[in-house]
């Protein structure tokens, strides 16, 4: 009975002391924790944001010990090889300063071919062609006179696609996913790597058949054998292969840009050889993480410029034989795909097969749902990052003719215009050397970005820009330009109202810079800030219309 008392009392004692307004110990207990909690999480957005102003201030810090150590065209320098702009330098970020000091790339090592499953889906390709214009070619304005009718004869025949369609695996396509580390939008990678430099020189002109392709060639190949039988993979001149960047992605899917750079054979035994070399291909791809489906593919040779590809052919069959070059449009080189890839058979989720597709009967009919990219860039952003990795001389902007102009008058700066027969940054350049040599130099590099609005343009569209009467003023800027010109390429710098105040020809550049025999071997040195005669001339000539101009940029 005492027990029971015992038991009892506590609890009411503890509903009284619950009526009269007190908290017993566990409750107090419970707010003072609830009350660190609510503490604690205040405090974490102020935690975060003192460590985002503590790596802000850090990173001002370096940037401002940058400037004062490099200088402003310096820090350029430093930021184009920076490309996570974290103010340091990787191994992996500095690794095409040593490729193209000592001329040495590393190996690639080509994936193993693919087993292609036999009842994986399949995409259709169709191939579209418009032969180049015969018109177009400088040497047609006097009748090809001189030409021999046999050096023509695989243009003259080459009207039609050689394959008008083609079937490939989806997983064929594999060869254009990006490699491990490279998944994040805007991620560049070569497909095929580029092994031709500036030191290695170029490939034989005397050929005739393409070397049998391996590895990711294999697709490359397939898919330019639908225009023209020789296709070769790796063009003769730097820089080669395939090049490919990440635009959009999401869960399942990317869409992939690329760039290829290859060229045609187009003349046989006992022709001597024809090269046929478009500017550039480029195209996108919409597929599968895994490859195993893809949603679209388009490849095509662009046509927006006037004239869009080289053609180099030999009155011989040696290396050392006479070559003769022209360049001329291409209306048209494509290839599309009919739709979306499709499997041969569906399989229920026992392994029956419920539908299958063969000659005899219809086609099975597919409804793909739409693709949402959860993160993207766009593809003129895409396009950009290509050609920086094709061509370093692209970290400097080169804006359109009359787009050059205007900014230079904006920012008061003077204009660094090149004039040449081919596109400056394609494969049917009549300025190679040009854009290997200097314009990728680190010193001219930070030198155009400083003080010049930079531009190229093809002879012929300024022709056509002096012949419109509807824009008296770019006409005028047209024609000062062109008064200047001499074959192939002429580097002009210009004030924005279109006046030439220093000008100079590739040819008469060259021949500037040319090694002296007892010079040969020693195209940089680590003393002299790898600065090589040609380097330094180009610097001279930058400088040289700076001075001139003074009187301008001092108004």
């Amino acid at each position: 009975m005492a027990a029971d008392v015992d038991k009892i009392i506590p609890e009411d004692e503890s509903n009284v002391s619950q009526r009269n307004g007190h908290l017993s110990p566990s409750s107090g207990s419970w707010i003072f924790r609830g009350i660190w909690t609510l503490l604690i999480l205040a405090a974490v957005p102020f935690l975060a944001f003192g460590i985002k102003y503590y790596q802000d201030a850090q990173f001002l810090q370096r940037h401002e010990e940058s400037v004062r150590n490099l200088g402003a065209e310096g820090l350029f320098l430093f930021s184009s090889l920076d490309t996570d702009h974290d103010l340091y330098l990787s191994p992996e970020e500095f690794k095409p300063i040593v490729e193209k000091l000592t001329g040495i790339t590393p190996p690639v090592d080509f994936e193993e071919e693919v087993t292609h499953d036999p009842n994986g889906e399949t995409l259709t390709l169709e191939a579209k062609m418009q032969p180049l214009l015969l018109d177009s070619m400088t040497k047609s304005k006097d009748g090809f006179l001189g030409v021999s009718h046999s050096s023509l004869s695989g243009l003259r025949s080459w009207k039609s696609p050689a394959v008008p369609f083609s079937s490939f695996s989806a997983s064929q396509f594999r060869a254009l996913l990006p490699p491990k580390n490279k998944g994040e939008v805007g991620d560049t990678w070569w497909v095929i790597p580029s092994e031709l430099n500036i030191f290695t020189g170029y490939l034989p002109n005397n050929r005739y058949h393409p070397p049998s392709p391996k590895g990711k060639e294999v697709l490359i190949h397939s898919l330019l054998s639908m225009f023209h039988p020789r296709p070769f993979i790796k063009s003769r001149f730097a820089p080669q292969g395939t090049v490919a960047c990440i635009r959009a992605s999401n869960d399942f899917y990317y869409d992939i840009v690329f760039r290829i750079h290859a060229e045609f054979q187009l003349n046989d035994v006992p022709d001597f050889p024809f090269w046929f070399t478009p500017g550039k291909f480029t195209g996108n791809i919409v597929l599968s993480k895994d490859a195993s489906h893809v949603r679209n593919f388009h490849l095509h040779v662009p046509n927006d410029r006037s004239l869009n590809v080289d053609m180099e052919w030999l009155y011989g069959a040696s290396e050392s034989s006479n070559m003769e070059v022209d360049i001329g449009y291409l209306p048209q080189l494509e290839l599309q795909a009919t739709g979306p890839s499709t499997p041969s058979i569906i399989i229920d989720e026992e392994g029956n097969i419920i539908d299958s597709r063969d000659g005899s009967s219809e086609p099975i009919q597919f409804v793909f749902e739409d693709i949402h990219w959860t993160s993207e860039i766009s593809r003129q952003e895409a396009t950009r990052r290509l050609e920086v990795t094709l061509y370093p001389f692209k970290k400097v902007s080169y804006l359109p003719f009359s787009e050059a102009f205007e900014r230079a008058e904006a920012e008061n700066k003077l204009v660094h215009s090149i004039l040449l027969w081919g596109a400056l940054d394609d494969q049917s350049c009549s300025g190679r050397t040009l854009r290997e040599t200097v314009l990728e130099s680190l010193p001219v590099l930070a030198l155009l970005n400083h003080s010049f609005i930079s531009s190229w343009s093809l002879v012929r569209e300024l022709e056509n820009m002096q012949a419109d009467e509807q824009n008296p003023v770019l006409s005028e800027k047209a024609r000062l330009h062109l008064e200047k010109y001499n074959f192939p390429v002429e580097m002009m710098v210009a004030l924005p109202n279109g006046t030439i105040v220093h000008h100079i020809n590739a040819n008469f550049f060259l021949d500037q810079t040319a090694m002296k025999p007892e010079e040969e071997g020693a195209t940089f040195s680590f003393s002299g800030g790898f600065e090589d005669p040609s380097t330094s001339t180009y610097i001279s000539f930058l400088k040289e219309g700076l001075e001139k101009a003074k009187e301008y940029l001092a108004q």
